[in-house]
């Protein structure tokens, strides 16, 4: 087996159904794939519908709703092929997406997650390209091209901080290696924590800039709910390796908000958060970390107010 497509369900029955012809519409003949439903408890007719699909569909059906997380998790312990794929099923999978993102394994040996770009199904704007930490540490997606792309023609790929899960693929190998998605998250965050854990073993995350599809997004009802406590717990988990992420967003945001101020130039601060924001130093310096950090802090400062001090533990 090639590629087990897993997609995680729960009602939005005639969602699922447009997204499964689109998929079955653009699959490249010949491959050998199986397309494995994981119902959540659903109850507007989808497990009826479930019901009467062929091979090389699957279904599993969930006596409980486990969120997206277990969802998945459960897909992927029934899966049996070499790739494995997560679909949402709010997606409309467009002509050649799958090609461009299986070529992508092949470009370097350390190659964690490959994801793709996705347009917003209604207004067609570009909704994500990757995902990057801003000034504040927290995750953001990634709306702009690389500039290659606009000016040099197609790079098959650009390497990202994260990427949702939105639609994305990776070796079932490197899913094992990484003991799938923690299910502490609630249904937000734990794809970004899936791609942390994978560059925290080495491997790199790509998204290949000419697989294309359209999502619907956030079809699911309740799917906004628990964002500030999954990104608390994520921020948390994870504070040192973000504030690194996140200082050249902080480095951009800080010369954009003194541009005007003689201090950019005149202090040690502003000179390191101009020269980090241009790319010309390898690595953030102290001075721009203790920024980020303390940009970091206010949210976390807002978390616990919010939430309390073990929201993080959501």
């Amino acid at each position: 087996m090639k590629v087990s497509f897993i997609i995680p369900l729960y009602n939005c029955r005639p969602l699922t159904q447009a997204m499964l012809a689109s998929l079955q519409a653009t699959l490249p003949a010949g491959l050998a794939h199986e397309i494995i439903f994981v119902d959540d408890g659903s109850t507007d007719g989808t497990r009826e519908w479930l019901a009467s699909l062929p091979a090389p569909c699957r279904t599993i059906l969930n006596e409980r709703n486990l969120g997206f997380a277990g969802a998945c998790n459960r897909g992927a312990a029934a899966a049996r092929g070499e790739f494995l794929f997560f679909l949402n099923n709010d997606l409309v999978l467009q002509p050649r997406w799958l090609e461009p993102m299986l070529a992508a394994f092949g470009r370097f040996a350390d190659v964690g997650l490959v994801g793709n770009v996705q347009l917003n199904a209604a207004t067609s704007a570009v909704d994500h390209t990757g995902i990057y930490f801003n000034h504040q540490g927290k995750p953001a997606h990634d709306t702009a091209f690389p500039p290659a792309y606009r000016w040099l023609g197609w790079p098959a790929c650009r390497t990202v901080d994260a990427l949702t899960g939105a639609c994305f693929g990776l070796r079932q190998r490197v899913w094992t290696q990484l003991g799938g998605f923690d299910e502490g998250f609630i249904n937000g965050s734990e794809d970004i924590d899936l791609c942390l854990r994978a560059s925290a073993a080495g491997l790199r995350h790509l998204v290949a800039l000419r697989s294309v599809v359209r999502h619907h997004i956030s079809a699911s009802a309740g799917r906004k709910l628990r964002d500030e406590e999954n990104t608390f717990r994520l921020v948390e988990r994870w504070a040192d390796r973000i504030a690194r992420l996140a200082a050249r967003d902080w480095s951009r945001h800080f010369v954009a908000t003194h541009w005007e101020s003689s201090s950019l130039y005149d202090d040690a601060l502003g000179r390191a958060a101009f020269y980090y924001a241009l790319g010309l130093l390898p690595a953030p310096p102290a001075a721009v970390l203790a920024g980020t950090r303390a940009a970091m802090q206010v949210e976390r400062d807002r978390w616990i107010r919010l939430l309390g001090p073990a929201g993080n533990q959501a």
